[in-house]
């Protein structure tokens, strides 16, 4: 799909964009093709997934996808070590797509040492090195893109193998479901006047504070936060309903002078609590005339996977809209860069 932003998109962050219901479909048909011999969940009695940035939120994603049906828990950890309770009844599957994550490489170290079941997703580096060498099963993601950009491979990877190992079930229909709702949103948010535009608009020169509901749309809210970060080169912040009733909220009493800086990004399904609906409701008529926009951003779809993956394409494209807006290029994170570097030496 031809993208009118060559000049600033230099490395064609709205093609990548674009491409998500067939790097879905590609991710989907790859995952299904890989074999994951004598891996399950036979004495196991914890999932956990290793991974950091775009990376890790697969794993988030599948951990509240998982929640109305998993019969272990699933956990996800960003950093250098595990808990103590990581054992031989834990299934780890590291998560990196480079294959070089530092804290994902360290992690995995500790896992082997409590003797925990292997599992990787990545699409080569050490990590690929590491699954062939001890013979782990790996499913292999296609490389050349940005962690954040290729959440359509490693989502699909982490999904597909959870659905292999018997942790949940999705069926064929909601898997067509989403890849029609990825292919209608891509025609829809690719026009030169749509509705994630509009919204990137609305928001322009204001703090984005993403609010969504405990369970299905968390890990969706902390997607939003992410590539408002790394695309639009914009700080964001967010918090869950109810618990931001119970201490945040008190926040809108002082100052006042901040208030007319926010814009607020209410993430709903109709699946959330009746309790936490009316919640958001009773919320925005105490406090949404405060701020400078409260937007409240209802899922779409059938099935939960679909309803997941209809916000989650809707806010990559309006992070890159927003990009545009402030004369960003999306794709580079120079920070990011300077800071592994820094590391490094």
């Amino acid at each position: 799909m031809s993208s009118p932003y060559h000049a600033l998109d230099r490395e064609q962050m709205f093609e990548t964009i674009a491409a998500f219901p067939e790097q879905w479909r590609i991710g989907r048909e790859r995952a299904l093709e890989t074999s994951l011999h004598g891996l399950g969940l036979s004495g196991i009695n914890h999932v956990v997934i290793l991974g950091m940035g775009g990376s890790a939120i697969g794993g988030d994603l599948l951990r509240t996808l998982a929640l109305d049906t998993a019969v272990v828990p699933v956990s996800v950890f960003r950093g250098y070590t595990l808990p103590a309770w990581v054992s031989s009844k834990t299934l780890v599957v590291a998560s990196s797509y480079s294959g070089n994550t530092e804290e994902t490489l360290s992690a995995l170290q500790d896992a082997v040492a409590r003797g925990a079941r292997i599992a990787c997703i990545t699409s080569g580096g050490t990590l690929l090195e590491w699954a062939e060498k001890n013979q782990w099963p790996a499913i292999k993601l296609i490389g050349g893109l940005q962690p954040r950009a290729a959440l359509s491979y490693s989502l699909t990877a982490v999904l597909t193998l959870a659905e292999k190992i018997g942790l949940l079930t999705f069926g064929h229909a909601a898997w067509q479901e989403s890849q029609r709702m990825l292919e209608d949103q891509a025609h829809e948010f690719s026009q030169p006047r749509n509705r994630a535009r509009a919204l990137a608009d609305s928001i322009q020169g204001h703090l984005p504070v993403v609010y969504a509901g405990a369970g299905l749309l968390e890990a969706v809210a902390m997607r939003w936060q992410t590539q408002l970060h790394e695309n639009s080169k914009s700080l964001a912040y967010g918090n869950l309903f109810p618990e931001l009733n119970h201490n945040e909220i008190m926040g809108w009493e002082r100052p006042d002078s901040i208030h007319s800086q926010l814009a607020i990004l209410v993430l709903r399904d109709r699946d959330d609590h009746p309790q936490v609906l009316r919640r958001m409701e009773v919320t925005e008529a105490l406090v949404g005339n405060q701020a400078h926009a409260w937007h409240t951003l209802d899922s779409e779809g059938e099935s939960p996977l679909s309803r997941v993956i209809s916000l989650i394409n809707l806010g990559d494209w309006v992070s890159f809209y927003l990009a545009v807006n402030y004369d960003v290029d999306p794709t580079p994170v120079k920070l990011i860069s300077r800071l592994k570097e820094t590391l490094a030496q």
